[in-house]
């Protein structure tokens, strides 16, 4: 809206349903009813960001409702959409292979990454390779992160002290949902066609951790192991022991495209400030405080 465009938005109503009311176009449906009606007639777009496709189903669904109604697709998938076992630094990186039965909509971690390349073929068929942009995120992170994983370490690092941490780690890699977002409307807006890693900069947890700690919070990282945890019942949210070729990527072609990344610090400001707005409420993971000093007891 900020550029000029008109801006519609399709959704279940569920939250911020009046959300910049009587500037944005709110169409309430829901596209695991399916519930299109909202879309019918002869409108026409000049793109559609589809940021909620998980299983091709959807994909087909939506180019069956718009048709030659949108003139570009912008394709939200993951990183985990790559082939695990030949994956490459660049985004003609393999795909992973269609799931051997194509009706599986459950997503588990093991068929979430399959779920997204399906649905990344999908939308290559159904809306045209030179109209479409596909977009592999890898952790998307910043203000009204509903996961709270990412705000767990904003909130465990201002804390400070000893700090539980998975030994050893492998790097991590995010990006702040904002510059995403700002990189979608510009391929949009440019009509650019391919695939594109949408991640910011990686690094190892603990350069990371040490960038998101604000001034004046003493935190020390202490390490602990995945028997620890798995002992406890406790995870860790966000971080790995594996090498994870899925968290140190490039994003050159994205970059090239135009997309600009803030610093994981800047992130973590916004993101702290967010969560005081809204009252710090108990998070969805991580562990407790309870939890983490008798995890740290045992280190």
């Amino acid at each position: 809206m900020e550029h000029g465009h008109d801006v519609a938005v399709f959704h279940r109503g569920r939250t911020n349903a009046d959300l910049l009311a009587g500037r944005i176009d709110h169409r309430i449906g829901d596209r695991n009813t399916p519930d299109y009606s909202a879309l019918g007639g002869s409108e026409t777009w000049d793109a559609v960001i589809d940021v909620s496709a998980y299983v091709p189903r959807h994909v087909h669904q939506l180019a069956d409702v718009l048709g030659r109604r949108v003139g570009h697709y912008v394709h939200v998938s993951s990183i985990s959409a790559y082939d695990e076992a030949v994956i490459t630094a660049d985004e003609d990186s393999p795909l992973a292979a269609d799931l051997a039965d194509p009706t599986v909509e459950e997503v588990t971690g093991e068929t979430y990454g399959p779920l997204k390349a399906m649905c990344e073929r999908a939308s290559l068929a159904r809306f045209d390779e030179d109209r479409t942009a596909i977009v592999r995120p890898t952790y998307v992170c910043g203000p009204h992160d509903h996961s709270d994983r990412f705000t767990y370490w904003v909130r465990r690092m201002a804390r400070g002290g000893d700090v539980a941490m998975l030994s050893p780690s492998a790097p991590l890699q995010i990006v702040d949902g904002r510059d995403l977002g700002a990189f979608m409307v510009r391929l949009a807006a440019d009509a650019a066609a391919g695939g594109f890693d949408g991640v910011g900069p990686f690094a190892p947890v603990p350069d990371l951790l040490a960038e998101i700690t604000p001034e004046g919070a003493d935190a020390r990282l202490v390490g602990v192991s995945a028997e620890a945890l798995e002992a406890a019942d406790v995870a860790l949210p966000l971080v790995s022991q594996e090498p994870d070729a899925f968290m140190s990527r490039p994003g050159a072609r994205a970059r090239a495209a135009g997309l600009e990344t803030r610093s994981a610090a800047q992130t973590a400001a916004a993101t702290r400030a967010w969560d005081a707005e809204r009252g710090e409420p108990a998070l969805k993971v991580g562990p407790t405080v309870e939890q983490e000093a008798a995890l740290l007891l045992g280190a």
